[in-house]
């Protein structure tokens, strides 16, 4: 096979692009093996090295997952756990648990300029608007505001609320073909109003953590914009320093 891009670009890094170009297609699935490395020379035509530097890239940028003995994955990556580290997620008993959620709303409109920049949608796109809490034993941990691009997510606007489940990326995925490959998050401080105390259940004016994320796709375009609010009282941060 003939690989297309730029003829400028090292070999491994064309080798490199069509690799992610699969990867973008769902040709190659999150959590599923890529061909071996002898599989990629034969099917390129090129030398093992470059397969192994190209590979080597795409570990490094954490698209890809070696194990041993079992092979390279495409890697799905845990997007829970960036919560788990800042927030106690605990039910009466003391354990840990991942929030259950409920979707309030979902509704086609226009985004503001700040949604479309985030997105990266042109003039006249519209996106999804979702609202949810994402709770534990009926108590308010989170409450969120997400945008998606409803030329990618139309179909969820269709589908019943109740069956959306805990996890939505995994959703996105079996519903839409649209898979979520990395994340930027950005947390801030503000206070809450009086909706947002009420929702939260603490009193208006109380200081809240403000997660703001944006999510990618394999070919690094945005597919997910979220405001997550949670009680400040929750919050926690903790690092090692050696």
């Amino acid at each position: 096979m003939t690989l297309g891009y730029d003829e400028r670009l090292p070999l491994y890094q064309r080798l490199r692009e069509e690799m992610l170009a699969k990867i973008a297609a769902g040709e190659w699935s999150p959590g599923a093996p890529i061909p071996t490395e002898a599989e990629l020379t034969r099917l390129y035509g090129v030398a093992i090295g470059t397969v192994r530097k190209a590979v080597d890239t795409l570990v490094n940028e954490g698209l890809l997952l070696r194990s041993q003995g079992r092979g390279t994955f495409v890697r799905r990556p845990n997007f829970d756990a960036s919560l788990a580290r800042f927030f106690r997620q605990v039910n009466a008993s003391g354990g840990r648990e991942i929030p259950t959620s409920r979707i309030l709303s979902k509704a086609l409109q226009k985004p503001s300029g700040e949604i479309a920049k985030a997105l990266a949608l042109k003039g006249g796109e519209q996106v999804l608007r979702m609202e949810r809490l994402r709770m534990i034993e009926d108590r308010t941990l989170f409450h969120e505001e997400i945008w998606l691009p409803a030329s990618r997510f139309i179909v969820l606007l269709d589908i019943d609320s109740d069956t959306f489940g805990d996890l939505l990326y995994p959703f996105y995925e079996k519903q839409c073909g649209q898979c979520i490959a990395s994340a930027r998050e950005t947390l801030t401080v503000g206070s809450a109003d009086a909706e947002m105390a009420g929702t939260l259940a603490i009193g208006e004016g109380d200081p809240i953590v403000v997660i703001e994320r944006t999510a990618l796709g394999y070919d690094r375009s945005p597919l997910e914009y979220r405001l997550s609010r949670a009680a400040a009282a929750n919050f926690r941060y903790q690092i090692d320093i050696c």
